[in-house]
């Protein structure tokens, strides 16, 4: 398909036009059928002969952009066929995020203007817990602060809970509705087996499809490799160490256990473990970016701003560790909460919620090869 600037094209456009695209490979690729065993697209492929809107929508969630098809088409370009099925399904996807976003007046916003929010948000949120710190007393931002309760000498524990709890309870609001909406819209409403679920818990748990179909997937060496896989697998680890780090500390919290925790305290260990696999994991996908057309991808962007900012909370938030004890801990932690506030902001609209698109999408693949098996 040649080239069009989608900037001429309203999000409902763009839609149906990445939506034919996509319906239009997905038809040879089904009268091929040379890569059924790469991944889970092709065998949800092969249960349709024809392939709505909702249909291709889903597709494209199944599809971890692992370029193992592009490397095995005999339709790839230059031939006239032009099939390049990562390339179809990342646009089909990026604009599908757009279209199922609560609330629906900020489809296409983060996506414009990734950078500009996230770095607003940085500013704002840190220039209002400096106003708090200088307000509570003079000289407070950059006084040493030891002992039980000094976080929340510096900034009032009631200030903390009610930003970060507005923030993240609208996140989570937003992200429910939004993979809500995908779901009403791509699946038949029957009722769902146990053992569906667990394989789409299985399957996101061991990054299954980012295999390539057993090599790995092609980076920037031409060769195929485990090092996105690996680098997915941090990421999302250190991920979910921290959110356990802020879980666990939270319940110390309340039950009279005060931060800053010692080095051996739990919170610390999950914290700092799941800090490294945010450093590390986010660099290996920044360094590993595939240079191929395979890859292009026109909301490339916003991808590129949530890695850098989930690097910089790890970054921040490991600085804040090292430096508690110093004159230069109020002024690394309010650039640590800033950077985390501007990240659950972007949570709902950039590329975090595609991880929830595609759990999604695997529960419904699980559940329609279960079924097809019975009959």
């Amino acid at each position: 398909m040649s080239e069009v600037n989608t900037s001429d094209f309203n999000l409902a456009d763009l839609a149906r036009m990445n939506q034919d695209e996509a319906a239009r490979q997905m038809s040879i690729c089904n009268a091929c059928r040379y890569c059924e065993g790469l991944c889970a697209v092709f065998p949800a492929m092969e249960l349709r002969r024809a392939f709505a809107g909702e249909d291709v929508d889903y597709l494209s969630n199944l599809c971890h952009n692992c370029g193992a098809c592009y490397d095995a088409c005999q339709y790839a370009p230059p031939h006239e066929f032009g099939v390049n099925v990562p390339q179809a399904m990342a646009d089909l996807r990026e604009n599908s995020y757009q279209r199922y976003v609560w609330p629906a007046a900020f489809a296409g916003l983060f996506q414009r203007n990734a950078f500009w929010i996230g770095l607003t948000a940085v500013v704002f949120v840190a220039a209002f817990i400096t106003g708090v710190i200088g307000w509570h007393a003079a000289g407070a931002m950059f006084a040493t602060y030891t002992g039980d309760g000094a976080f929340y000498r510096l900034i009032p524990h009631g200030v903390l809970v009610a930003i970060f709890g507005a923030l993240l309870g609208y996140a989570v609001l937003a992200m429910a509705l939004s993979v809500r909406r995908f779901w009403r819209a791509s699946h038949s409403g029957e009722a769902l087996e146990p053992g569906s679920i667990g394989q789409a818990i299985h399957d996101t748990a061991t990054l299954r499809y980012l295999h390539g179909g057993g090599p790995g997937c092609t980076g920037v060496s031409g060769r195929p490799s485990d090092h996105r896989r690996w680098c997915h697998h941090a990421t999302a680890y250190g991920f979910l160490l921290c959110l356990a780090s802020t879980s666990l500390a939270t319940v110390c919290h309340y039950l009279g256990y005060e931060a800053p925790y010692a080095i051996w305290h739990p919170v610390v260990i999950l914290g700092v473990a799941g800090g490294l696999g945010l450093i590390a994991g986010p660099i290996g996908l920044l360094t590993g970016r595939p240079a191929s057309a395979r890859s292009r991808n026109r909301s490339a962007d916003i991808g590129l701003v949530f890695i850098v900012m989930l690097l910089a909370t790890s970054a921040s938030g490991l600085a804040v560790l090292v430096l508690r004890a110093t004159p230069a801990m109020g002024l690394a932690l309010t650039i640590h909460l800033g950077i985390v506030a501007a990240l659950f902001i972007s949570l709902p609209y950039g590329k975090f919620v595609h991880g929830l698109h595609r759990v999604a999408a695997l529960v419904r693949h699980a559940h329609e090869q279960r079924a097809a098996a019975r009959h």
